[in-house]
């Protein structure tokens, strides 16, 4: 029985180079340069670190957007939410949606504080009808519904927005994303 968990052990540890993924390089790095002194290059390696991470919630985000019908085509991009950092954090992912004559896009934005502000109006029937729009429940949510614009935040934590196209093209789209598994997004 010994010489089996150190048989399984042994293959773990010789595994372990295989397994290993930028993020915990990074981190591994990090700790490596801190314990020789070099805390400049120990935080350049946590921002790594964080990059890293963020693009693979960004990555993870791009999920939740819905695969484009027959004669629709859809760009991903998920660059843009490196720069979330000079709207105060979070993740984003979008996607431009073009076909049938037609043009919008939906994107969906995570965990910035810009998203708790307005989740407080969207959330709120009476503040939407104060506002001029429109309540639309796709899929048990709320969104506010404008001229060629809907929005909604799900789970107090993303804002979900389709822009550019008219609500009923727009629908179809958002109907295809899973919002409750949305809510337990990234973890």
């Amino acid at each position: 029985m010994k010489q089996t968990i150190a048989t399984v052990m042994m293959t773990v540890f010789l595994a372990w180079p295989a397994m290993a993924d930028p993020f915990v390089e990074a981190l591994e790095a990090a700790i490596e340069a801190y314990r020789d002194g070099d805390l400049q290059y120990a935080e350049d390696e946590l921002a790594q670190a964080q990059r890293i991470l963020g693009e693979m919630k960004a990555e993870g985000l791009a999920g939740f957007l819905p695969e484009p019908p027959e004669g629709w085509t859809r760009i991903i991009d998920t660059e843009a939410g490196q720069m979330m950092g000079f709207l105060g954090g979070g993740t984003l992912a979008s996607a431009r949606y073009s076909g049938a004559g037609h043009s919008f896009e939906l994107s969906l934005m995570a965990d910035n504080p810009m998203v708790a502000q307005l989740g407080m109006m969207l959330g709120n029937a009476t503040m939407i009808a104060q506002m001029g729009g429109q309540v639309e429940r796709i899929n048990r949510v709320r969104f506010l519904r404008e001229e060629q614009s809907l929005k909604a935040i799900v789970g107090n934590r993303v804002l979900v927005q389709a822009e550019g196209a008219d609500a009923e093209v727009m629908i179809p789209f958002l109907e295809q994303i899973d919002f409750r598994a949305m809510e337990s997004f990234g973890g």
